[in-house]
């Protein structure tokens, strides 16, 4: 007996947006399973989870700041993923963003001038840029997989921030910690609400959801990502370069986010760490697919993930689960969406291999 996929021959378009919502409604599920394999109360957990993280304002604006940099990321590699350049390095072009940005912050440390923090913006853009062009490079160059080669510069990236904070970038006055002496007031992002930590990003965060439509939508740019993803041979036969794509969605995905990196080093951390992202690189990956590659849904993923991190700190605090527990929560989802995403464009069938010579 087999068990194999069959192409369904029209598949709904409806589930095509409905799966996510399916695939959560399945990881809540299993997450109670869980939960109480563990010997939690499954209820409790899950409302300490998903509730509790945003019952107040403070929460809420929490959930704004972990979900800045997983948006602005996700816009970037949801174009390259349109186009099938598959950009799976976003981790360490965040790390060199924020290694560019905060460089000039620390060159300047003395500077009250108030072209200091656009500076730095535009050169945690270029940081990330830069990283993204090396596979960018590799790809049309040698035709080296950039999945391998984006994924790789993140370990190097984030080896290069470490030699940096335990060396020449160690602060003088932090008692031999790893870290950076603090950004100055002009280097940081601007609080938008006062008494918590939201700060320009997140507001950065929502033009690009709204450029990424735009560009998606309008654009003639968005329309070649689009054929070049669905129909390469054809997009070859009318003249669009696919090499130009790959450069284009590159360094458009590792500027975007490199700007991530800085929001982190100049809002809520405000100085150079040895470690300045809990995953948001790979994280937003789940995002773009949870958002179905659109911008608007990516925003609402960004959000769902965000509460992920969130809830997962809590559960730590309160009930003494695993830190582990977030990146399980993060998996079971990816692992739904995906399978959720094959049973609506398949179909399963039973049965045993069709003879040689013979139609299957």
């Amino acid at each position: 007996m087999l068990i194999r996929l069959e192409p369904r021959r029209q598949h709904s378009q409806a589930m095509v947006y409905l799966s996510p919502v399916l695939a959560i409604i399945l990881t809540l599920m299993a997450g109670m399973v869980i939960f109480s394999i563990m010997g939690k109360d499954p209820l409790r957990a899950l409302h300490t989870f998903f509730i509790l993280p945003v019952n107040n304002i403070y929460g809420i604006t929490e959930l704004f700041v972990k979900a800045t940099p997983l948006v602005i990321i996700a816009i970037g590699l949801a174009m390259g993923f349109r186009a099938n350049v598959w950009n799976i390095g976003a981790e360490g072009q965040l790390t060199m963003g924020a290694i560019f940005g905060g460089g000039l912050a620390l060159l300047f440390h003395d500077s009250t001038s108030v072209f200091l923090l656009p500076a730095m913006l535009v050169m945690g853009a270029l940081g990330g840029a830069f990283w993204a062009a090396i596979p960018a490079w590799l790809r049309t160059r040698f035709n080296a997989n950039e999945i391998l080669t984006s994924l790789m510069l993140t370990y190097v990236g984030v080896l290069v921030l470490s030699y940096l904070v335990h060396g020449p970038w160690r602060s003088p006055d932090g008692f031999n910690f790893p870290e950076s002496r603090p950004f100055p007031a002009a280097a940081l992002l601007p609080v938008i609400y006062d008494g918590t930590r939201v700060h320009l990003g997140s507001l950065i965060a929502l033009l690009a959801v709204v450029g990424g439509w735009i560009l998606l939508s309008k654009s003639v740019i968005g329309f070649q990502l689009r054929v070049v993803g669905k129909a390469p041979q054809a997009a070859r036969h009318v003249g669009f370069r696919q090499k130009r794509m790959v450069w284009f969605t590159l360094l458009l995905s590792g500027g975007l986010a490199g700007l991530a990196g800085l929001f982190e080093v100049a809002g809520p951390i405000g100085q150079l760490q040895p470690q300045i992202s809990p995953g948001y690189g790979f994280t937003a990956i789940i995002v773009a697919f949870l958002g179905r590659l659109h911008p608007v849904g990516i925003l609402f993923g960004g959000l769902i993930m965000a509460l992920t991190y969130l809830g997962g700190e809590l559960a730590q605090i309160m009930m003494g689960l695993p830190n582990a527990v977030t990146g399980l929560f993060q998996g079971i989802l990816l692992f739904f969406l995906l399978a959720c995403d094959v049973l609506t464009k398949y179909r399963v069938r039973f049965g045993s291999a069709a003879p040689k010579g013979r139609a299957a």
